[in-house]
């Protein structure tokens, strides 16, 4: 992938890497990933379209400031502004797990700035916060929970999210992992944890009837956290889209299956350039 470059939004550093030129199209990763989610995906977007992936406030090599509304409708906000500081009036996004929410939320709210949209295993309605992350928002929690054990915590929660194990390479682990630990990065998931909320989701489902955009929904069919039930439920909901199932694939599709991915995306964009 390219450089990271920065822009500043809301007064913070919101991190990116660029590759390509022509129609916009942003990659939005989810939680607990960050833009390298999309390494294998956009040297193949980027022969044809302008291809950015951003780190989500929060995540990643962006800012991690404290006490800062990090929700999918803060993300939301910032996503959109951060277009604007790109230039960027209208774009097609393709988001997985809670990107998927930031995308919706972009849609549902903002449907003049969105073309098209790809969501990957996305969460919906009252499909999240997932049970594996409750334990770790019991109350003192966060205090007790020294930067080693939270690690260890999260590399046992990685490979749930796989098809097949030897997907979660070390190597993979560990670009994942590393913003995470340390004191500021283990602050910062914690936050980001806390402020899941599947209200959000749930307070546009009836809103998504009325959305314009084509919508392309790709889901593993072994997603063990988001469930494939809430993949026909999503289009059902939303009126012009389509539903692709992955096989032999779970929750980190585009881990798994790069190649199928990067082809889905790009036959969906052939006749969304503007």
């Amino acid at each position: 992938m390219s450089k990271t470059q920065y822009v500043t939004v809301e007064g913070h550093q919101i991190a990116y890497q660029e590759m390509g030129q022509g129609t916009p199209l942003l990659l939005i990763h989810g939680i607990p990933t960050n833009k390298f989610l999309w390494r294998n995906v956009m040297p193949k977007l980027a022969s044809k379209y302008r291809v950015i992936a951003p780190d989500l406030l929060n995540f990643g090599e962006s800012d991690m400031p404290i006490n800062t509304d990090v929700s999918i409708n803060a993300q939301c906000r910032i996503m959109c502004k951060f277009m604007e500081e790109l230039g960027i009036s209208k774009v097609n996004i393709a988001a997985h797990d809670i990107g998927g929410g930031v995308a919706q939320l972009m849609a549902v709210n903002h449907p003049d700035k969105v073309n098209g949209l790809v969501l990957l295993d996305s969460v919906c309605f009252d499909s999240w916060p997932i049970p594996e992350f409750e334990p770790l928002l019991e109350p003192g929690v966060e205090e007790k929970t020294s930067v080693d054990e939270f690690v260890d915590t999260l590399r046992d929660f990685m490979p749930k999210g796989v098809y097949d194990s030897n997907v979660m390479t070390e190597e993979l682990m560990k670009i994942y992992l590393t913003p995470w630990s340390n004191e500021k990065g283990k602050a910062a998931l914690f936050s980001n944890m806390r402020r899941l909320n599947k209200e959000y989701t749930e307070a546009i489902t009836g809103d998504l009837k009325s959305l314009p955009h084509e919508t392309l929904i790709i889901w593993g069919k072994e997603d063990e956290f988001q469930k494939p039930k809430y993949a026909p439920m999503l289009e059902e909901a939303i009126p012009n889209s389509s539903l692709v199932w992955i096989d032999k694939a779970a929750h980190w599709v585009v881990d798994e299956h790069p190649d199928k991915v990067s082809e889905l995306i790009s036959e969906f964009m052939n006749d969304k350039t503007f």
